[in-house]
């Protein structure tokens, strides 16, 4: 068949005129003994050249679409590093700046952009609710700093503060937060001192009669063993009354100044409370008299001490003291 036949398809040369190529166009040079295109295959036969560049922006690029959206995104496994690149400090490159023979060119996985990270603790309240947590935190701060502050000046050595403040200080300090150094003292405790309480009751028929001792150090005990929340009273209202006794007494029991009949009369009202607890009395009787003892024992020392002690209990009886009417009717509660 020829060449130029009207059913074939190949191209005619510039010189035919009526073929189906353009009439008006322009002489094209023949460049069939060039060098560098003797050999070249046709465009539609090449394969796909190592060293062709990218068209990052071809809408077609199937390496080039957008993933930001799909969920896989960041941990599909083409996505490799490439933050050692010198000329992109975040590591990322385009394609044009990905040069032949780099490898597989991906796009570094980071943060989504427009999803902000879940706030958490106190940025996660409302504004109001803000506020008013950073003032609760304020004012705790405050009253912990003041406390210690109190606390240490009452544990401190007389100073300029406490002479000018001493009975504020001992006002926010007793009785609750009272503190000694009897534990860390060169001698420290070595004895349990149990106080103990008796009465005269003069029954409904007019007969006096005695109780027998109310050992009243082991009741606060008894309170206190197993109990989370001791009550101020169960833990320090006895030893304090008996060891302010003590202080204001000389070895005759007979007071010392003013603070040692105020002693007694302290003792007095509690000796009452508690017998009363104890319903001492009974039906129709009333408390005359009260007589306080205590009863020490040493304790123990460690068998490593070598240390001898007499396990014999002392004791140390006062006189009785009569209970004013008033205190008989129950006006000392």
């Amino acid at each position: 068949m020829d060449a130029y036949d009207t059913g074939s398809d190949a191209p005619r040369g510039r010189d035919e005129q009526g073929g189906r190529g353009a009439p008006d166009q322009p002489d094209r040079p023949d460049h069939s003994d060039h060098p560098d295109h003797s050999d070249r295959p046709d465009r539609r036969d090449r394969p796909d050249r190592p060293d062709r560049p990218d068209h990052p922006d071809h809408p077609d690029h199937p390496d080039r679409r957008d993933h930001s959206d799909h969920p896989d995104h960041l941990d599909h496994p083409d996505h490799l590093d490439h933050s050692d690149h010198p000329d992109r400090p975040d590591g990322t490159r385009t394609g044009s700046e990905a040069g032949a023979g780099d490898g597989p060119r991906t796009v570094t996985a980071g943060p989504r952009q427009g999803i902000a990270a879940p706030r958490t603790g106190i940025s996660a309240l409302s504004p109001r609710y803000q506020f008013g947590a950073v003032v609760a935190l304020v004012v705790v701060a405050v009253a912990v700093c003041a406390h210690l502050g109190l606390v240490f000046l009452h544990v401190a050595p007389s100073n300029t503060l406490t002479k000018q403040h001493g009975e504020a200080v001992d006002e926010w300090v007793f009785p609750e937060f009272e503190q000694n150094w009897k534990l860390f003292a060169p001698n420290p405790l070595q004895q349990n001192v149990s106080v103990q309480l008796r009465a005269e009751v003069s029954t409904a028929d007019g007969a006096i009669r005695t109780t027998g001792w109310y050992d009243l150090s082991a009741e606060d005990g008894r309170g206190i063993d197993g109990n989370p929340l001791p009550s101020h009273t169960q833990q320090n209202e006895l030893r304090r009354a008996w060891d302010f006794f003590v202080a204001t007494h000389d070895s005759d029991d007979r007071p010392v100044g003013l603070r040692g009949t105020l002693s007694e009369d302290y003792l007095r009202r509690i000796a009452v409370l508690r017998l009363d607890r104890n319903d001492a009395a009974g039906p129709g009787g009333v408390v005359e008299r009260v007589q306080y003892r205590s009863r020490t024992t040493n304790v123990e020392p460690p068998s490593w001490s070598g240390e001898k002690v007499s396990g014999r209990p002392d004791y140390r009886e006062l006189p009785w003291w009569p209970v004013a009417a008033g205190e008989k009717e129950g006006d000392a509660a």
